[in-house]
């Protein structure tokens, strides 16, 4: 491990180590119960956002504010958001998801979707929240997809070009072609399999309505059998590739690495199945103000662990420990007393 590169210090219980299993547990078990609120944000194109705030929201204005993104076709009830929107919560932050155009509870108005590099509804978020929230200490989250759109927006706005303390990112593809590749070959698979499901059949429900301007049909649309294909046929047409390619090449934001001017911790598992083993071995050495944080395992956005005689997510606890940090320099706000973190299987 070279001096840029730290080993994380998640431990995966005995036997349960391999990447898959940990990949596929926290759907298996019972995530937070979460309240939240819902808020339409309007963006300067004409078409919205959905944002979850958690529930109950501090009182206090200056209360820290957490944001985070979720990954492809994630929402508020995959398993991760709920359990770090409830970490941050519970630690007295204002807790906010942002739904990716058309990933909340309504589909986006305009004939487009959304991608890994499109960083521009973000961007609009963190004015937004600066204006309403001018004193408030922020720091974001992104996991998977929304932590590889996360780091290219810190990287293409410099250290001061963004209302954000600091950014973390979680088991991020930051070489899209690369986990393209990954997802295609053997057990991975099954993942590639769940999410073309997903953005199939949302695609197809548009297509029917007559709302994209894509040169395939329905029946075109269900033949396409991988990532690639799909962004060839309508990631990449709908937002101004030339194709499949040419999106990875722009929208991945390891190159970027080196270049990185806000505090930044990325979290990743050297065996997560949606990349490479050798991710970071390909790109850039990561700028001084990056943590990279590697776990031996982990699989995609798993990190169980065995605490308190349960399994439990330790990117919970992880993120616990680095708001905690980040929050002695905002002591303006304190943790309403009396609230507890309760589970549910929903």
């Amino acid at each position: 491990m070279s001096a840029a590169r730290h080993w994380a210090d998640f431990v995966p219980p005995r036997g349960l180590a391999n990447a898959h299993i940990q990949t596929l547990l926290p759907r298996m078990l019972p995530r937070p119960r979460l309240s939240r609120s819902v808020e339409i944000l309007e963006l300067p194109d004409g078409d919205f956002v959905e944002l979850n705030w958690a529930q109950p929201a501090p009182n206090d204005p200056q209360a820290p504010l957490f944001v985070l993104f979720h990954g492809l076709e994630g929402s508020f009830a995959s398993p991760y958001a709920r359990w770090l929107l409830a970490t941050a919560s519970l630690s007295g932050w204002r807790a906010v998801l942002m739904h990716f155009r058309g990933c909340g509870s309504q589909p986006n108005r305009l004939p487009r979707a959304y991608h890994s590099g499109d960083t521009a509804d973000a961007y609009w978020l963190f004015a937004e929240l600066s204006r309403r929230y001018p004193k408030a200490l922020k720091v974001a989250a992104g996991v998977s997809l929304g932590g590889n759109m996360l780091l290219k927006l810190v990287a293409e706005q410099g250290g001061d070009g963004l209302d954000l303390a600091g950014a973390i990112v979680v088991s991020a593809p930051l070489d899209l072609a690369a986990s393209a590749d990954s997802l295609s070959r053997g057990f991975a698979r099954l993942y590639e399999r769940h999410l073309l499901k997903a953005l199939r059949c949302k695609v197809r429900d548009r297509l029917m309505r007559d709302e994209l301007p894509l040169a395939l049909d329905v029946a075109a649309l269900m033949r396409l059998d991988s990532l690639r294909a799909y962004d060839d046929f309508v990631t990449a047409p709908l937002h101004g590739f030339r194709n499949a390619a040419d999106y990875y090449r722009r929208a991945s934001a390891g190159h970027l690495l080196g270049s990185i001017e806000l505090p930044t911790l990325i979290v990743h598992a050297n065996d997560d199945p949606f990349m490479p083993a050798n991710l970071f071995d390909n790109l850039p050495p990561p700028s001084d103000a990056v943590r990279l944080e590697i776990a031996r395992h982990g699989g995609h956005v798993g990190f169980m662990e065995w605490r308190d005689g349960r399994l439990r997510p330790w990117l919970a606890r992880r993120l616990a420990h680095e708001l905690s940090a980040w929050s002695v320099s905002n002591a303006s706000w304190r943790l309403p007393a009396g609230r507890r973190l309760s589970r549910s299987g929903s």
